[in-house]
């Protein structure tokens, strides 16, 4: 609990007296690259702060253009996790609660993240056309398909937004298996506890085979690619696995 204590701290401190400049430096450049990669930094650095190493596997999967990374979500140390693996800027879809606090709202808005509220069913439409138009103008997105971290670290049947975000804007997909993020910090838990986390990019997906009515068929595809880099305990349970198989076999494979 102290670890965890220290990096709250940390974080706060951090935004407080680190913020403020970098959006100068942001709104003055006109450019958010270096306030994004010192603000990834200091999120890496509070992992560091509670015990938490991060291996990044498959770095050579990852491609030159601009794509989407669809990750499973265990835990709160995932985004710092594999963001900070990835070497280059990306951007993330967040709650809007998140753009609500002062200084961070700021600086995720500057960054190119987009706020979703999942209330509102317009709204959330409106902010995958955000990301899309963010997405042709060269930003990746990392993106969490299953909505919302899983209680026990199992993967769980994916969303289909992030997938109609690819096909519409013909970009391609690279699967991310998040593993042991579920052991650091387990969800509706304060304490943080020290341990490894291994982030594995795989091959990435060509979706420009895909049309949005074969969607369901690219949503199995890539949860099966998440699913073969995690272990026994974060595999699916076998109903989901089942939804996953007769999404595939609903489809024909695309020509």
């Amino acid at each position: 609990m102290l670890r965890s204590s220290i990096a709250v701290i940390f974080l706060a401190l951090y935004i407080l007296v680190v913020g403020p400049p970098l959006i100068l430096h942001c709104v003055v450049t006109g450019s958010p690259e270096v306030m994004v990669k010192l603000a990834v930094a200091g999120a890496r650095f509070a992992l560091v702060i509670c015990g938490i190493k991060v291996k990044a596997e498959g770095l050579e999967n990852i491609p030159p253009e601009v794509c989407i990374f669809v990750a499973n979500h265990t835990s709160n140390a995932d985004p710092p996790a594999v963001v900070g693996s990835i070497p280059r800027r990306v951007a993330l879809l967040g709650k809007k609660e998140a753009f609500q606090v002062p200084i961070l709202g700021t600086v995720l808005r500057l960054g190119g993240f987009v706020s979703v509220d999942r209330a509102n069913r317009e709204a959330a439409i409106a902010s995958v056309d955000q990301a899309i138009e963010h997405l042709k103008s060269g930003l990746s997105f990392l993106i969490f398909p299953e909505g919302t971290r899983s209680p026990d670290g199992r993967l769980r049947p994916f969303k289909k937004g992030s997938f109609v975000m690819a096909i519409r804007a013909q970009v391609p997909i690279v699967p991310v298996s998040v593993v042991g993020a579920h052991k650091v910090m387990l969800k509706g838990e304060l304490a943080v506890h020290p341990g490894s986390v291994t982030v594995k990019f795989h091959p990435p997906v060509d979706v420009k085979a895909y049309t949005m009515e074969q969607r369901d068929k690219l949503v199995a595809q890539v949860q099966a690619i998440v699913a073969s880099g995690l272990p026994e305990d974060q595999q699916p349970l076998a109903q989901n696995k089942v939804k996953a198989d007769s999404a595939s076999q609903a489809n024909p494979d695309p020509e």
